[in-house]
């Protein structure tokens, strides 16, 4: 119990301290082929990014299909001409990178080579060649916010999919939003552009989570039991950190302080 309520102290002072500096706040997402459709080994192409700056509410794109349209390819010769315009694409991402290494990257679970920062490097070091270490985040610099939510709700904040439940619960938008698996199926059919707008849509709502999240505002379905564990500790902090429970608790004391105020008075005054 006691390290459930370290990790939550720990996870809400992380977000504090993010938010002491919203305007570096970058908020990151991206498509890739299915990791189930491959059959040679290789790992999945990568096919949009998305980075929302959490401040302003501006949104920076790259995507295989902006760049073709650049280059004047159609979208029916795109795969013939992937590694190249993959290759462009992820160039211009880690330009980005470059210029804002020193923001703080929030992101959904990109946490390994299957699917995170690592996963996307690996494309970009199979497609140039070389990896200049200028484009490296620091791990310190990334925010992975599902992971802080369990650490401050615990696992049974909400049902899996976790993001596409978690907008369900809060009543937020998921238009252009694909799953898992209709991502696969919009690469399968070259859709990429459905494929960009569910990246972009993702960041969005990330953004209204964190924003939930700040304000209090964020419904899930964990306990205060689950969340805090039965516990004096976790009881105190229960107290704390939420003001009907803290009302709650000052009603109890003022209601228990003024019976044994009376029952203290009329047992001095058997005495007399």
């Amino acid at each position: 119990m006691i390290r459930k309520i370290s990790k939550r102290k720990k996870a809400i002072n992380e977000l504090k301290a993010l938010l002491e500096n919203e305007k570096l706040i970058l908020i990151v997402h991206y498509s890739c082929e299915s990791f189930y459709n491959i059959k040679d080994g290789r790992t999945p192409r990568i096919t949009s990014i998305a980075v929302r700056f959490f401040e302003s509410k501006d949104t920076k794109s790259f995507s295989i299909h902006k760049v073709a349209e650049k280059k004047k390819i159609i979208t029916s010769n795109i795969e013939s001409e992937y590694d190249n315009l993959e290759k462009e694409m992820l160039q211009e991402f880690f330009q980005f990178i470059e210029q804002h290494k020193n923001y703080y990257w929030v992101h959904w679970n990109m946490r390994d080579i299957n699917f995170g920062f690592e996963a996307i490097k690996h494309r970009f070091e199979v497609l140039q060649k070389k990896w200049n270490p200028k484009y490296e985040i620091q791990d310190s610099n990334k925010f992975d916010l599902p992971s802080k939510l369990i650490d401050i709700y615990g696992p049974k904040y909400i049902d899996h999919p976790r993001l596409e439940k978690l907008c369900e619960f809060n009543g937020i938008g998921t238009k252009d939003f694909l799953k898992g698996e209709k991502e696969a199926e919009a690469f399968e059919s070259k859709d990429y552009i459905a494929l960009h707008r569910s990246t972009l849509r993702k960041v969005d709502v990330m953004s209204i989570i964190i924003e939930k999240l700040i304000n209090g505002d964020l419904k899930q379905k964990a306990t205060w039991k689950e969340i805090y564990g039965i516990s004096l500790q976790g009881v105190y902090h229960l107290i704390t950190e939420d003001a009907k429970y803290f009302i709650l608790w000052n009603i109890f004391i003022l209601i228990l302080g003024g019976f044994i105020s009376h029952y203290t008075s009329k047992f001095l005054n058997s005495f007399n």
